[in-house]
C-alpha cells in the first residue's frame, strides 16, 4: 500500500523528529537481523515439503483453488473482527501466551490435517485467529493497545509483510510508518492488498494437509512455523513503527532498507 493511500499518512509528518542516534541505528540493525533469521531452518523445511506437493493444488479445479483466497480473506475479516471482542495478551504474560498460541496452532494444524485438503481448509479460520492473536500479543509488548481498531488494522498488515520461503522473503515497508484509516473501506482496502499475499502463505501450508493423516503431522509442523514467522513479523513491524514515531518514517525506513541490504534481504519499497 502506498504512503499517498487517502486512507493512510505519516505519523507526525510536520513535526520536526530528533535524528537517528547509535541506539536507534543498533536497534533498526537487530531488526533487520531478526527478520533475515525468521526464514530458519524450520520454515525452509516446511517450504521444502510443501514445494514438493504444491503441484498438486495446481491440479486442482478453479473452484477449489478459489476457496484459498476466499478463505484468507474471510479468516482476515474474522480474525480482526474476534480481536476487538477479546482482550489481547497482557505484556507480563507475553512468554507464555506465545507458547499458548504454538501449542493450540500445532493441535489445530494436526487436527485438520487429518482429513487432508477439506479438513485442512475448515482449519484455516481458527489457525489464522492463533497467529492473529500472537501478533496482538507482540503489538501489546510495544506499547500498542491490542484491542484498538487501528492496532488491529496493523497486525493485519503483519500479514502482509512478508512471505516465509526463499522465492519471497522480502518485506514490505509501506506500512509501519503510517496511520491506517479505520473506516471500512479502508479495512476492507488493506484486506484486499494482504489477503492474495497471505493466499500464497496459506496454499504452501494445505500443500503439506493435502494428504489425509499423513497431512496431521504435516500441519502441526506448519502452524508451528508459520506462528512463529509472523511472531518475528510482528516484532520487526512494531519495532520500526515504534521508532518511526521517535524519528520519524523516512529516516527510520532508509535505515532500515541498508541494514536489509547489509543482510541480502530484498526490500519491497512503496
Amino acid at each position: 500500500m502506498s504512503v499517498d493511500d487517502p486512507d493512510m499518512k505519516l505519523v507526525n509528518p510536520d513535526q520536526t523528529m530528533p535524528p537517528l542516534d547509535d541506539a536507534a541505528l543498533a536497534r533498526i540493525t537487530a531488526l533487520a537481523h531478526r527478520q533475515h533469521k525468521a526464514n530458519g531452518l524450520v520454515m525452509k523445511a516446511v517450504t521444502f515439503v510443501g514445494g514438493r506437493v504444491e503441484g498438486g493444488l495446481k491440479a486442482l479445479p478453479k473452484a477449489a483453488r478459489a476457496q484459498i483466497d476466499v478463505g484468507a480473506r474471510k479468516a482476515l475479516a474474522h480474525s480482526y473482527d474476534l480481536a476487538a471482542k477479546t482482550h489481547g495478551p497482557k505484556v507480563t504474560g507475553s512468554a507464555r501466551t506465545d507458547r499458548m498460541n504454538k501449542v493450540m496452532a500445532t493441535l489445530s494444524g494436526a487436527v485438520g490435517g487429518l482429513g487432508g485438503l477439506p479438513t485442512a481448509l475448515a482449519e484455516l479460520p481458527v489457525a489464522t485467529t492463533m497467529i492473529f492473536r500472537a501478533v496482538q500479543g507482540v503489538a501489546a509488548q510495544y506499547g500498542e493497545d491490542p484491542t484498538s481498531p487501528e492496532t488491529r488494522m496493523q497486525c493485519l498488515a503483519v500479514f502482509g509483510s512478508g512471505g516465509p520461503g526463499e522465492s519471497d522473503d522480502g518485506i514490505d515497508t509501506a506500512f509501519f510508518g503510517a496511520r491506517i484509516g479505520i473506516s471500512g473501506a479502508a479495512l476492507h482496502g488493506l484486506i484486499a492488498r494482504v489477503a492474495p499475499r497471505f493466499a500464497t502463505v496459506l496454499s504452501q501450508k494445505l500443500a503439506t494437509q493435502a494428504v489425509p493423516i499423513l497431512g496431521a503431522a504435516a500441519g502441526a509442523g506448519t502452524n508451528y512455523a508459520f506462528i512463529d514467522y509472523y511472531v518475528e513479523m510482528a516484532h520487526v513491524h512494531f519495532g520500526l513503527r515504534q521508532l518511526s514515531q521517535v524519528h520519524g518514517e523516512e529516516a527510520v525506513a532508509e535505515a532500515f532498507h541498508v541494514a536489509l541490504a547489509a543482510c541480502k534481504v530484498p526490500v519491497l519499497r512503496a
